[in-house]
């Protein structure tokens, strides 16, 4: 089983995958760490807190990082599956959707489905929580005329060999 390095923001619910291997260790964990404080302190974003898991494989190290670029790490509670649930119900919806129904041949294959799903994710799949929204896209506009119900052309585009699939009206 592969195992993705991922965050995610609460408020929008964007994903993005920072890493993934077969054999996490406490070193791949702290290095994959200090790419989203360079990729945040690129972008001139401010992050304030990180949720984690009490998982072994992060390191006293991989808190320093965070803690030199100002983002501090508030470990999850014990019993509490309801803390980090965003993050745990994406977990599942990858694995659910994309590595339950894809054989992972290499590394770079893996890497490729991940941004692919990642990319599907915040750009066309709609999410309840947020009122059906894309977290890199505005909510469409409500058709309030039946006549344009009426005329849609809708073509589903197939991505990753037809895993996913994206439902888009044609112009």
């Amino acid at each position: 089983m592969t195992a993705p390095f991922a965050v995610i923001e609460h408020a929008s619910r964007r994903i993005r995958i920072l890493g993934a291997t077969t054999h996490p260790t406490a070193s791949w964990v702290t290095h994959v760490a200090k790419n989203p404080v360079r990729d945040l302190e690129d972008a001139d974003c401010r992050v304030r807190f990180l949720i984690r898991d009490r998982d072994g494989k992060f390191p006293t190290l991989f808190d320093t990082v965070l803690n030199n670029a100002g983002i501090e790490a508030v470990l999850s509670g014990v019993r509490m599956p309801r803390m980090n649930s965003i993050m745990e119900r994406w977990v599942q919806t990858c694995r659910r959707e994309l590595q339950d129904r894809t054989l992972i041949r290499n590394q770079r294959h893996l890497l490729h489905a991940l941004r692919e799903f990642e990319d599907f994710y915040n750009s066309h799949r709609p999410h309840q929580g947020i009122a059906n929204a894309r977290p890199l896209r505005p909510l469409p506009r409500p058709i309030s005329d039946p006549e344009q119900i009426i005329h849609l052309d809708i073509r589903r585009p197939q991505r990753l060999g037809g895993i996913l699939h994206e439902y888009r009206h044609t112009a």
